[in-house]
């Protein structure tokens, strides 16, 4: 039976329940106060300040534009390139409102009403922050506290935010700016490098059920990554395609097709440095562009510091043209690969590493083949200590000992070699003053080496060593599975299983090349190919010195044309010259008498031209000795770009003052050969090669903008002489519609293969090797330039002659100046000028490389270093 209160009880209760509510209402008020005092103190607090953002830019990625516009990389550190709002995808921006932010069109930047709701349902249904809260938290407020108070207080952080910001930007702004910051993952900053990563698309190009993936993303995008999970990130994709309807943005005709659609991302690529076109230059490209940056005429001027090419968005313009770098990169790999198949059933059986080719003239051959393999061991030891796989080891088993070590010796330095000098003392005592005295290393280093020895971890470090060695020759020598470069599969990949050492042997078998093609009017390099394969081999090709046998050869002859006006048909005997101790200004110690490459003589008068396409030697000796001096070459091919003042650090000239510059005997790089004859296909004028026209600023302000070199190197009359000997000599009139000279060159013991092909529109120089001078063809006839690099020449030239994108003039001829030569060019007119001409010997037209021995040393107390090479190899001067 209920029993009702009386009116005093309730009389009684009252003021207890209107306490109670009181208490309520009070600690309802207080609490929106403090909220609101806090929401006002916030706002007056040290906070980030809204306006840092039109300063305050996200690490941006600098593009690299090539001369046609197309986008050939990027430099970064995060892969963000921003898109402006009008320039998003429509379905990227109705996806991202419809599930993130229904009402931001209609809030100032918080949206009380779904404050309310995730209030109400206590953040079980509906997420109460805004897209400009998120953006808020993206730039200021970073990660969400564990902790409830400062989580809290770091919400009201992003409504104050957010605030300023709506007053700050509009609404399509704010936008952009989110999209353009959220980091999707692999590499994806921003929406365009998300785009580019998981469709392999711009983002201009997304489909509305890929749009929603990505929006989708923007929830957690390591849980609702499709890469990871495609089953979470399809659901989740759904749910935006729902809110889309809800929205009215798709119908649900369009939901239904699209929620069904399977999730693909085929397309799906990681981007980094090794993507895209012309990888080699865009490193060396790299190089130019921090140079120019270091210089203080274009420091940023709001820091007053040098801008950063990684983090700053520039715009860099280069010369490049895409079209070209396509075909000669597809081309490369054609004849590359061909190349490399005969390379392999050449050497089959043998080792390129243990095979030492006998010299007949060498007394003691057995003892030279032993500090050959020595050689050759020592490399091996440089590449397996410079590989990853070394360094964990090292790591592993040293660090601790040698940072122990280095605490006591302020200063030692702790690399192999240093151990390895301080086990030479330990082994015979003095060895470290010996080395010092000979200007391996300075005196302080010595001290250093030598207190160290002293210490109780000095025992330690040797046991260790020894130990470390045993282990990296086991680890090295073990079958394990790995994946190697091949040309046999799309990826240029393969899996397999094989030792450490095997694969370093492996890898450093293929041959290499480096290719440059240059406009010789302009300077604008066009195409840049510095070798097989960027990922896999990064040595660039084109600014690596490697010699040039007797593509040099044009200069030598340039000079007695201009000096002693001699015609192409002048004759010269296939016979055996000789330089004498103090013939000419030659300084020579011993008498120099250089052979053909085949030790035959054929005793025919040849012309020059003749001699030039056959390379002869002798020609080349011969005229050396009328000119009497290496200056005058030496000073041509100064004027052509090639700086014959460099020397080396043992005071040797890179382009050495001896007459063996006749035969090609000097290290020279792609790059300068090419710009040197750029001369010849120029009129005699002398063309700088340059790769960027200009670089931007994030806002398009141009910064830099590159000025051309050019200047009159030779006599337009003497090079035109030129140019026809090298028509004669490139043996390719006729195979290509442009007019075209050229000349081959081939080194001692078939180590490089060259080619120099000029037309008038491109001037384009190949080389081609291994990695090491025993990678090689064994033969004249498989190793020579003709064979090596010349076929690549031909067939891109005919592949931008053929493509209607690149239009090249094929019409276009070399200009002969007016008037008259001086210098006659019809050998029959010649012979009726001079008496009989000889038999024309037309020769093999591959004969391109017979005559490019490179001889035996003029000073044997001398040793010139291979450039760039550092693997011990001498030729003796």
């Amino acid at each position: 039976m209920q029993i009702r209160a009386s009116k005093e009880e309730l009389a009684e209760r009252m003021p207890r329940y209107r306490k109670r509510v009181r208490i309520m209402w009070m600690t309802f008020i207080a609490a929106v106060l403090a909220v609101a005092f806090l929401f006002i103190g916030l706002s007056f607090s040290d906070l980030p300040k809204t306006s840092e953002l039109d300063n305050e830019v996200p690490e941006t990625a600098s593009q690299i534009f090539s001369k046609d516009g197309a986008v050939l990389g990027r430099f970064y550190v995060e892969n963000r390139v921003p898109v402006e709002f009008e320039d998003l995808n429509e379905h990227v921006v109705n996806a991202l409102i419809a599930t993130e932010d229904e009402r931001f069109y209609k809030h100032s930047g918080i949206d009380f009403k779904g404050t309310a709701r995730m209030f109400a349902y206590a953040g079980t249904r509906g997420g109460a922050s805004t897209i400009t809260q998120q953006l808020a938290k993206l730039y200021f407020t970073g990660t969400s506290s564990k902790n409830k108070f400062q989580r809290g207080v770091q919400k009201l952080k992003e409504w104050v935010i957010a605030v300023r910001l709506e007053r700050q930007y509009t609404k399509e702004e704010i936008l952009a700016k989110y999209l353009n910051k959220f980091d999707f993952l692999y590499s994806g900053h921003g929406i365009r490098a998300a785009a580019e990563t998981y469709f392999g698309k711009d983002q201009s190009e997304l489909r509305p059920e890929e749009a929603a993936m990505l929006v989708g993303m923007l929830k957690n995008p390591s849980v609702y990554n499709p890469k990871r999970d495609p089953e979470k990130a399809k659901k989740r994709r759904e749910v935006v395609l729902k809110q889309m309807v809800r929205n009215k943005l798709i119908t649900k005709a369009e939901y239904d097709e699209f929620r069904t659609i399977p999730v693909d991302i085929s397309g799906f690529k990681r981007r980094d440095h090794n993507d895209g076109l012309a990888q080699y230059f865009r490193v060396e490209l790299g190089k130019e562009v921090r140079n120019i940056l270091r210089q203080k005429e274009y420091y940023d001027p709001a820091t007053g510091e040098a801008r950063d090419m990684y983090r700053d968005g520039l715009k860099i313009y280069t010369t490049i043209d895409t079209a070209m770098q396509r075909i000669a990169e597809e081309q490369m790999i054609k004849h590359m690969a061909d190349l490399q198949e005969k390379f392999e059933k050449h050497w089959k059986g043998k080792d390129t590493w243990e095979y030492v080719e006998p010299d007949p003239e060498d007394f003691n051959p057995e003892k030279s083949k032993l500090k050959e393999l020595e050689i050759r061991a020592k490399t091996m030891e440089r590449y397996v200590r410079r590989s990853e796989r070394y360094e964990k080891m090292r790591n592993a088993q040293l660090s601790g000992i040698l940072s122990d070590m280095a605490k006591k010796v302020k200063g030692l330095k702790t690399r192999d070699a240093d151990i390895e000098r301080m086990l030479a003392e330990d082994k015979e005592k003095g060895s470290i003053k010996r080395m010092r005295r000979a200007g391996s290393f300075s005196r302080e280093m010595e001290a250093d080496y030598l207190t160290a020895m002293k210490t109780p971890e000095w025992k330690k470090l040797k046991g260790a060593w020894y130990n470390f060695q045993k282990d990296v020759e086991k680890a090295f020598a073990k079958p394990v599975k790995m994946r190697v470069f091949s040309y046999e599969t799309e990826s240029m990949e393969v899996d397999t299983v094989m030792s450490p050492t095997d694969s370093i042997k492996y890898l450093n078998n293929f041959l290499q090349m480096g290719s440059m093609a240059v406009d010789p009017v302009t300077g604008e390099v066009k195409m840049w190919v510095g070798g097989i394969n960027h990922r896999w081999f990064q040595y660039d090709h084109v600014t690596s010195s490697r010699q040039v046998g007797s593509t040099f050869k044009p200069f030598i002859y340039s000079t007695a044309i201009g000096l002693q006006g001699m015609s192409p048909c002048f004759q010269v005997l296939d016979q055996a010259y000789t330089l004498f101790p103090g013939e000419g200004n030659f300084n020579l110690l011993k008498e120099w008498t250089p052979k053909n490459s085949d030790n035959k003589y054929s005793g025919d008068r040849l012309t020059l031209r003749e001699g030039l396409r056959k390379s002869k030697n002798t020609v080349s000796v011969y005229l050396m000795k009328q000119l009497g001096d290496t200056d005058p070459v030496r000073g041509l091919i100064h004027n052509m770009g090639i700086d014959s003042t460099t020397q080396y650090a043992n005071g040797r000239y890179r382009v050495p003052k001896q007459p063996s510059i006749a035969l090609g005997a000097t290290d020279l790089t792609v790059k300068e050969m090419v710009g040197a004859y750029t001369t010849f296909a120029n009129g005699g004028v002398y063309t700088k090669p340059y790769f960027i026209s200009k670089i931007a600023d994030r806002n398009g302000v141009v910064i830099y903008e590159n000025t051309p070199e050019t200047r009159v190197a030779y006599n337009e009359r003497h090079n035109y002489v030129m140019v026809e000997m090298l028509r004669y000599s490139g043996a390719l009139q006729g195979a290509l519609k442009s007019d075209v000279g050229g000349k081959t060159g081939t080194t001692n013991s078939h180590v490089d293969g060259w080619f120099m092909g000029i037309t008038p529109n491109l001037v384009v120089g190949t080389w081609v090797g291994g990695e090491d001078r025993w990678t090689r063809f064994r033969t004249i006839t498989m190793g020579q330039g003709a064979r090596l690099a010349k076929p690549f020449f031909k067939n891109f030239m005919l592949e931008v002659e053929a493509d209607e994108n690149i239009a090249l003039d094929t019409k276009k001829r070399f200009t002969r100046p007016r008037g008259d030569l001086g210098i006659e060019l019809d050998c029959t007119a010649y012979e009726q000028q001079n008496g009989d001409l000889p038999t024309d010997n037309e020769g093999d037209e591959f004969d391109d490389g017979f005559g490019d021995q490179v001889l035996p040393p003029l000073d044997s107390t001398k040793k010139r270093p291979i450039a760039e090479q550092g693997f011990g190899d001498e030729i003796d001067f």
